[in-house]
């Protein structure tokens, strides 16, 4: 896949090209605990044209709240607002109930995070949308 010279055509069944190898790579070290490579691979995701142009936003979704999740895994509430944040305003502006599922998901996750009220706030938020 990755060596192919022209762009691919999926004929519609096929939903995997490419592109998707950084963000899948991130999940993956996100599931094993490798959280520096997770962290690498989605940055990375992000920064590829289909994610950073809007075309997905339900991939991007996805690659947000993975990152949010890192950031949560580290008990840094920073990382977790600033990318909880963005997924919850894409959640909102496209109605994507698979960005939500993901966010809920999020949310069980803070663990000791929600002495901070920031993120109190932002699970409050994510349980608003998620009841919707």
């Amino acid at each position: 896949m990755t060596d192919l010279t022209y762009p691919a055509h999926n004929s519609g069944w096929l939903r995997f090209d490419g592109s998707r190898l950084a963000e899948e790579r991130g999940a993956r070290y996100l599931q094993l605990g490798r959280l520096d490579l997770a962290e690498k691979a989605l940055s990375d995701a992000l920064s590829q044209d289909v994610l950073a142009s809007g075309q997905s936003f339900r991939r991007r979704g996805a690659v947000l709240t993975d990152l949010a999740s890192i950031g949560a895994k580290r008990h840094d509430p920073e990382q977790v607002l600033t990318y909880g944040r963005e997924a919850l305003q894409l959640a909102r502006a496209t109605s994507s109930g698979y960005v939500a599922r993901r966010l809920h998901m999020l949310r069980t996750g803070l663990g000791p995070l929600t002495r901070d009220a920031r993120v109190v706030e932002l699970g409050a938020e994510i349980d608003a949308l998620c009841t919707m």
